[in-house]
């Protein structure tokens, strides 16, 4: 997979899709620090997502951010949708990702969405089984986008003409 920098892409304004308190309790009391689960894309098929976490919740997002915009890949986009169903894994969560017609619309809960909007896919059917985590959720759903594959690709591993890999 080649390497994407992210420098010479066009990225839109990230989307934050958690931020967690968490508490450390010592002897003198609670320490309070936050994790931050951001996502960033173009919109045009490349996404990212990082986990930042710090005392203060700007330095938690910017943190995450800058992870985001390291694990950039490229995904799959045909005509606003994905080119074919797929489920992603990740921990005991698992994303069901369905293309669906122009007009339908991101069906999907707050990380998948979040997801999807980055990524630059305005028509999906999701659905999420098991385990509601955002971070599982949101690793889940770019287990299924790395996966995915182009009815071109698979036309030449197999030999065969692209229309014949869609009967």
């Amino acid at each position: 997979m080649p390497i994407i920098n992210p420098a010479e892409l066009d990225l839109k304004e990230e989307a934050v899709v958690r931020i967690n308190r968490v508490a450390k309790v010592t002897s003198r009391g609670k320490r309070f620090s936050f994790s931050t689960i951001v996502v960033v894309g173009d919109g045009m098929g490349h996404v990212g997502v990082g986990l930042g976490k710090a005392n203060e919740v700007i330095s938690s997002i910017t943190k995450a951010k800058d992870k985001a915009k390291r694990n950039i890949f490229k995904s799959t986009i045909i005509n606003g949708t994905i080119p074919h169903k797929i489920v992603g894994k990740y921990g005991a969560s698992r994303v069901l990702l369905k293309p669906a017609a122009p007009g339908t619309g991101i069906i999907a809960g707050a990380p998948v969405r979040a997801v999807m909007e980055q990524v630059g896919v305005n028509n999906i059917l999701t659905k999420r089984y098991g385990s509601s985590n955002p971070m599982n959720i949101v690793r889940a759903t770019i287990n299924a986008l790395e996966n995915l594959q182009d009815a071109v690709n698979i036309a030449n591993k197999r030999g065969i003409k692209v229309k014949d890999v869609f009967s």
